[in-house]
């Protein structure tokens, strides 16, 4: 399974591909869409070109894109959650499912706590993909929410087979 992590954004977008197989992540990709100066339509639709294209070289089965979390104003919260949605449109109208996650439950599941500073991202997401350097900021992020969405996936794949386990052993009579 692949996973495209996507940190939204108005001016840049970063972008984190990993590979999943059972409880290992494998690094694939990851960078900045830099997006042209000028009028928002443009921007928004240099998101839903660029990741059309990593779309098209990646074949992910998967996507995860944090939430749009309180700007410093209200047209600052206004212009991210349009790229948000350039880059929601660019996944579903490909058929890839879309995990959403807040900021501070993407850091968690990388560092282990929602208040983690950009830096602690950056050096996690290295440690955990065995990567040589540290991602770019943006790109961090991206390949952070990727990592929160195979970790969740994960849980629930345990969860659903500890109940298969559980109704087997009730059927057969051994589950007290």
């Amino acid at each position: 399974m692949i996973i495209l992590g996507i940190d939204p954004g108005s001016q840049k977008t970063g972008f984190g591909l990993i590979e999943v197989a059972g409880h290992r992540h494998r690094y694939i990709s990851s960078g900045v869409i830099r997006l042209p100066k000028g009028p928002l339509p443009e921007r928004l639709a240099e998101i839903y070109r660029s990741l059309n294209l990593i779309i098209d070289e990646y074949q992910p089965t998967l996507a995860a894109v944090e939430e749009v979390f309180m700007a410093k104003s209200a047209g600052s919260a206004l212009k991210l959650g349009q790229a948000r949605g350039a880059a929601v449109v660019a996944c579903v109208g490909r058929d890839i499912p879309v995990a959403e996650y807040t900021a501070r439950q993407i850091k968690k599941a990388v560092v282990g706590t929602g208040a983690a500073n950009k830096e602690q991202i950056q050096h996690m997401v290295k440690i955990l993909l065995k990567l040589p350097a540290a991602p770019q900021e943006d790109a961090a992020d991206a390949l952070a929410a990727a990592i929160c969405h195979a970790n969740a996936r994960q849980g629930l794949d345990n969860m659903v087979a500890g109940e298969q386990l559980d109704v087997g052993r009730l059927r057969r009579g051994r589950l007290r």
